[in-house]
């Protein structure tokens, strides 16, 4: 049985564990510092590190066959150098061929796209970011997929949207009555539900190509203010106010948000279904979005 080493195990890494624990012998890289019952639940083989600290990583040489890079880039500057350092510790510090992983698997983001003021885009449309955020994704991607040509690793790269699921939903926000924009200042948003990117993950690990990229989106086609009324609508409560971008760009959104809110994209899954052989459980949120959202939630 094939080894395989989790790097940043949180929701979907969880989600994908009982699939990963029939296939691999499975190892965790969990944070030195952990925090939360749920972190000592995983039901693995653990090792402590920090990403930060590469000297903490040096337990990773060698350890195992296939690797899953689920962690998030520092959240300052545009290196990601926390993949600098995994790839350090998993080439034993030395960029040597021996001991170095078989297949990698990194879950990256539709950021890195940039506007494309929603156009209908594919794998093949050119990175361009516009958020230090994104450009520590492409960051990292470039680290991956040099460093898998030079040594044989087969690295597989998914670019995902927004992650949502039953318990991950924007509803405090919908409660707040944050303002959405106007239809026709609006964008486009995408999205995937956990338990569809878990199966993905899992799919790209046996059948992801060398130097492969991959949409890893639903059906759906929506803009973000029918999002939030979807939210709105299922949670019962009321949908949010609409305004133009000027009033948005004036303070009636924060600024962080209204980031979000600056790209427009259309993004085909086509290439994921057809070379991954993927059937999303949940094709579009209306799918996912339970139709009654519990107040909890």
């Amino acid at each position: 049985m094939n080894t395989l080493l989790i790097v940043g195990p949180g929701d979907i890494g969880r989600r994908a564990l009982p699939t990963l624990l029939a296939n691999y012998h499975v190892t965790a890289l969990v944070r030195m510092h952990r925090t939360g019952a749920r972190e000592s639940t995983l039901g693995c083989r653990e090792i402590r590190g920090e990403l930060d600290d590469p000297a903490s990583l040096a337990p990773l040489f060698g350890v195992a066959t296939h690797v899953i890079h689920l962690a998030p880039p520092p959240e300052q500057g545009r290196i990601d150098t926390r993949t600098r350092n995994l790839i350090q510790a998993l080439s034993g510090g030395a960029m040597v061929a021996q001991g170095l992983p078989s297949r990698f698997v990194y879950v990256s983001t539709t950021g890195v796209y940039g506007d494309c003021q929603g156009s209908l885009i594919d794998e093949g449309r050119p990175v361009n970011p516009a958020t230090d955020r994104a450009r520590r994704r492409v960051d990292a991607e470039e680290q991956l997929l040099a460093w898998g040509q030079r040594h044989g690793v087969a690295v597989s790269i998914l670019r995902v949207p927004g992650i949502y699921a039953s318990d991950r939903l924007p509803v405090e926000r919908v409660r707040r009555g944050t303002p959405v924009l106007i239809d026709g200042d609006d964008v486009f948003t995408n999205h995937i539900h956990a338990d569809d990117l878990a199966n993905i993950v899992c799919a790209t690990l046996e059948r992801g190509g060398a130097g492969e990229i991959y949409n890893t989106i639903d059906d759906s086609e929506l803009k973000m203010g029918a999002w939030f009324n979807l939210i709105a609508d299922r949670a019962r409560l009321a949908r949010p106010r609409q305004i133009s971008r000027q009033a948005a760009a004036s303070g009636e959104i924060p600024p962080p948000l209204l980031s979000f809110m600056s790209e427009s994209r259309r993004i085909s899954n086509a290439k994921m279904k057809r070379s991954l052989g993927i059937v999303l459980r949940y094709p579009t949120v209306y799918d996912g979005v339970p139709a009654h959202i519990e107040p909890e939630h």
